[in-house]
């Protein structure tokens, strides 16, 4: 029986690296945000929306420029909106494309990796919903050390998303990323083992 399990977290959280460990052990994991870079390519239908929605964030090479994109809408409800209802639908015809590629060739596991999992609903066509978690403070800590970012700026990223906890109350399970990567290890690797073994533990 394949299942496919979301896998979100906050800003900083370190869901990616959980993602990687999952790769690590042969786990496939569907990364939302490839495809939303993949629908936006010159020459999707999604590509011409944009541009004639917000034609100032084209690039001379034709590009959607993501982050001028980001921060246009940022503070623009309605135009996230309007940019959601172009991508995510595309996104998620993808998602469901390779989550059935990867049972077609065996898997019995995969994961589709996206941030916006709750906040769109989509976990709810999914098995399960892991959540990765930190602190604050080490979401903080992180995102500056990442990007150059200053303290300001991560909190107002922070608050612009749905609270962590708000999450804990849908996720099936949680990966606990506030010790050391050793220690994230060791849970996903018990997580995986219980999920192949137990597949419908948790939903």
């Amino acid at each position: 029986m394949f299942r496919l399990y979301g896998l979100t977290g906050g800003i900083g959280t370190g869901k990616s690296t959980v993602a990687r460990m999952m790769r690590d052990l042969g786990v496939p994991v569907i990364d939302a945000d490839l495809l939303a870079r993949q629908v936006v390519q010159p020459g999707q239908p999604a590509h011409a929306e944009i541009v004639a929605a917000w034609p100032d964030v084209v690039e001379q090479t034709g590009n959607i420029d993501r982050k001028k994109l980001a921060e246009r809408i940022f503070a623009d409800p309605a135009g996230r909106a309007r940019l959601e209802a172009i991508t995510h639908p595309r996104i998620r015809a993808l998602a469901f494309a390779q989550a059935d590629a990867f049972k077609q060739h065996g898997f019995r596991l995969a994961f589709l990796e996206a941030a916006l999992l709750v906040e769109t609903g989509l976990y709810s066509r999914l098995d399960g919903l892991v959540l990765v978690a930190a602190s604050e403070e080490q979401q903080l800590a992180r995102v500056m050390a990442r990007q150059a970012c200053s303290r300001s700026e991560v909190i107002a990223r922070l608050r612009a998303q749905l609270p962590l906890e708000e999450k804990r109350k849908v996720a099936s399970e949680i990966i606990d990323n506030s010790g050391d990567q050793a220690a994230t290890q060791r849970q996903v690797e018990a997580l995986i083992r219980r999920l192949l073994d137990h597949p419908t533990v948790s939903k």
